[in-house]
């Protein structure tokens, strides 16, 4: 505790009052962490990592969203700077978990895990107090019911409704319904996918003889189309899946990579493992501003496009490089393989962990163009009033990845130690054949892909009926 005295001293000359009390009594507690048995630090562990799990959870999806309202969508410039806005909130991103792996894994190593979770508290405090700063300039979106209800709603109607057609005589679609459903600001046009559902937009006589709309069984043709929104999506999510598998690798076996290999720098230095995830966050800080300075302006002299290329088309050229960096990776861990000639799993590898740094690049570039391509998708193809939900959902593709990355690992374990040769060996890595399996993934986004492409022709954008334009 003397050590907690001594910095308790030194900060309390800087600060006084209310503000002198909360920041000793923050800097005491994460000392005294320390003093506590490692077997009563392990509950209130776990329990804080699902309390941030859930606070993330929460946060994530509803900021960036409410950032992106900020922009007016009537506005052209203002529509145009919201999909700048997507590369740019990313990069911030970016920035800040960069100078976390440059920062924090350094004090967790060398001073101590408890200021390592006390600096990130710090600066969620900061960041939490400069956002009620501005409460009072922010544009906010009128209330409207649960969205989920309305999506539950055109698929009872669509149901009920399922034997009516539209060559029946006197067929008639219900455009407007009275005061608690009115025609959304943002109309839609009607298209031709999913025809089944636009049954819930048909009057029959059952709605003509009733005077009173019920919504479970009469819904608008707006309603009709936000729900069929949804279900363009649905194929999308599934297919970018197993990019989520590709990018769960950076945090798992290339960190066990880097640390069999040659980490020093000059005499005495050594990089930790895991800081070699800086590098994609150091090529996404180089690559977006060359992306939105020098590809886009070049991109739109050929396309005619706004954004130089479209959303879906971003997100395959990510899932392009994912490929490209599972093939690299296979490579250089089969040269790493041919020097490991040891059978101890603690030896290093006489070769320099500088050989990952192309497939980190890689890493950082396909999630740049994949992961902002999948929000602002999300985000601008699902109705308004459930765009918080749609952030969620692309911020899922990486929760289900790494689920799915776990069930490969299984599956490969399984068969390969069924004949005698298992390929990721947890306990060595050096006798192992982690080459395999990123082959093996490489195979797999390649299949996944061409899925993808099939999808993404078929795929047709938000179109509003007040220009008639292109929503993407």
């Amino acid at each position: 505790m003397q050590y907690a005295e001594n910095l308790d001293g030194d900060v309390h000359g800087a600060l006084s009052g209310k503000e002198d009390f909360k920041v000793r009594g923050l800097l005491l507690l994460v000392v005294s962490v320390e003093k506590i048995p490692l077997k009563h630090r392990i509950l209130p562990f776990f329990l804080a990592l699902y309390i941030i799990n859930i606070g993330e959870g929460g946060h994530r999806p509803c900021i960036q969203t409410f950032a992106a309202d900020q922009f007016d969508d009537n506005l052209a410039a203002e529509k145009l700077a919201k999909s700048s806005f997507f590369n740019w909130w990313y990069l911030g991103i970016v920035i800040g978990a960069t100078t976390s792996i440059l920062v924090v894994i350094y004090v967790q190593d060398n001073i101590g895990w408890g200021w390592g979770f006390g600096i990130p508290a710090i600066v969620v405090a900061v960041a939490l107090l400069v956002f009620l700063v501005g409460k009072s300039t922010y544009r906010k979106e009128v209330r409207v019911g649960s969205p989920l209800t309305k999506v539950a709603q055109v698929m009872v109607a669509a149901v009920r409704k399922r034997r009516l057609s539209e060559d029946n005589d006197g067929f008639e679609m219900c455009v407007e319904v009275g005061e608690g459903g009115g025609t959304a600001t943002r109309s839609l046009d009607r298209t031709n996918q999913f025809r089944f559902l636009d049954k819930a937009a048909m009057v029959d006589e059952i709605d003509r003889s009733t005077g009173k709309t019920n919504d479970w069984r009469l819904c608008t043709v707006n309603e009709v189309e936000q729900v069929k929104l949804l279900l363009r999506l649905v194929p999308i999510w599934l297919s970018c899946l197993m990019f989520g598998v590709v990018i769960a690798q950076l945090g798992t076996f290339y960190t066990k990579q880097a640390s069999t290999m040659i980490r020093t720098i000059g005499s005495h230095f050594q990089i930790p493992p895991a800081s070699l995830q800086v590098i994609p966050g150091l090529t996404i800080l180089t690559a977006v501003p060359l992306y939105e300075r020098l590809f886009i302006p070049t991109a739109r002299r050929f396309t005619n496009h706004p954004t130089g290329i479209t959303v879906l088309q971003r997100i395959g050229f990510g899932i392009f490089f994912s490929i490209l960096t599972m093939m690299v990776s296979a490579l250089v861990e089969s040269r790493r393989l041919r020097i490991a000639s040891m059978d101890d799993p603690k030896s290093i590898v006489p070769m320099s962990v500088w050989w990952l740094v192309p497939q980190y690049v890689l890493m950082g570039i396909s999630d740049m163009l994949t992961i902002v391509g999948l929000q602002e998708l999300f985000y601008d193809q699902v109705p308004d009033e459930m765009r918080s939900m749609g952030a969620a959902t692309y911020l899922s593709v990486q929760g289900v990845g790494s689920f799915m990355s776990s069930a490969i690992i299984s599956i490969i374990q399984k068969i390969t130690a069924k004949h005698g040769d298992e390929w990721l060996k947890g306990d060595n890595l050096n006798t192992a054949h982690l080459d395999y399996f990123y082959r093996v993934l490489a195979c797999l986004s390649t299949v996944n892909l061409v899925v993808y492409v099939v999808l993404a022709k078929g795929f047709v954008y938000k179109k509003l009926q007040r220009n008639n334009v292109n929503g993407s």
